[in-house]
């Protein structure tokens, strides 16, 4: 009967040790994807930002030496981030396959100008500094003129910033969800010990004695379900990166070591707090007041 008692007694145990490592595991997971997501919404912003083009038109008259010396001022300005020349015979091509027939054929000419698509960098896609850029590059006579698309920048920004303000505000929310989620796991793992915590205490053992071994416990406990939550973190970064390699998740380390870092420091600290506040609550009790 007392075997069977303790294998009973075990099994609760290890269920219990079990369901504490998995929630805390799950939660820092969870928690260390969103701080992902707000370090990166910066560079998803700026990837969108970027395929915005500023596109030059070219008189007829351009010649090819005015063009070239064009390109290699765009590519030594600070605000390019790329350029790309589109002959018109290209240009007269791609929209003939965009129409679905040759539209020359009955104009009898080329109306399409050669031109230069400018991607800019990040940090100058806004409405004044792109309409300044596009002031400057129109003092050149061999320029016809420039066009952007005014209104989706605008847009763009606005969104840019209401987006990343709800992330700080979820972020912040869902933090707060995580450490109570974590706490309330520890505080049903010292409540199955409440028994075992105030017979420590009747005779004579005291209250720093009394938590260490628990607080330990939840320590390494904490510690393997952050192991998980890494891991967890690890294969998600991998797959975004192999899906979206153009945004370079995994060549920011040191952002990443951060949030490793960050998950590590969370889950040990909620792990030691939490159980520090738990057993302490219970060593304050009066027997009586163990069955309610």
């Amino acid at each position: 009967m007392a075997a069977s008692f303790e294998k009973y007694q075990r099994r609760r145990l290890i269920s219990s040790y079990f369901s504490v490592v998995i929630s805390i595991g799950l939660v820092l997971f969870l928690l260390g994807l969103l701080g992902i997501l707000v370090i990166n919404t910066q560079k998803v912003a700026d990837h969108f930002k970027e395929q915005i083009a500023l596109t030059i038109y070219l008189k007829d008259s351009a010649k090819e030496i005015e063009i070239d010396q064009l390109e290699k001022k765009l590519a030594l300005a600070d605000y390019t981030k790329s350029t790309n020349f589109v002959s018109k015979e290209e240009a007269a091509k791609e929209y003939s396959k965009e129409i679905g027939e040759d539209f020359m054929g009955f104009l009898g000419y080329n109306p399409l100008q050669n031109h230069i698509d400018v991607f800019l960098n990040a940090d100058f896609v806004s409405q004044v500094k792109v309409a300044e850029i596009s002031r400057d590059i129109e003092e050149s006579d061999f320029i016809d003129e420039t066009t952007y698309d005014k209104p989706l920048i605008g847009l763009l920004n606005e969104n840019i910033q209401r987006i990343s303000f709800w992330v700080l505000v979820i972020s912040g929310i869902f933090t707060f969800i995580a450490v109570l989620l974590i706490n309330s796991s520890i505080r049903l793992s010292v409540y199955s010990k409440r028994f075992v915590i105030k017979t420590m205490q009747m005779v004579g053992a005291t209250k720093g004695f009394i938590r260490r071994p628990f607080i330990w416990k939840s320590v390494k406990l904490g510690f393997i379900g952050i192991v998980l939550a890494l891991v967890g973190i690890s294969f998600v970064l991998y797959y975004l990166d192999k899906s979206f390699d153009e945004l370079g998740i995994l060549e920011d380390l040191m952002n990443i070591g951060l949030v490793y870092g960050a998950v590590l420091l969370i889950g040990i600290l909620i792990t030691w707090i939490s159980t520090y506040f738990a057993t302490q609550r219970f060593l304050n009790l009066k027997t009586d007041e163990l069955y309610y």
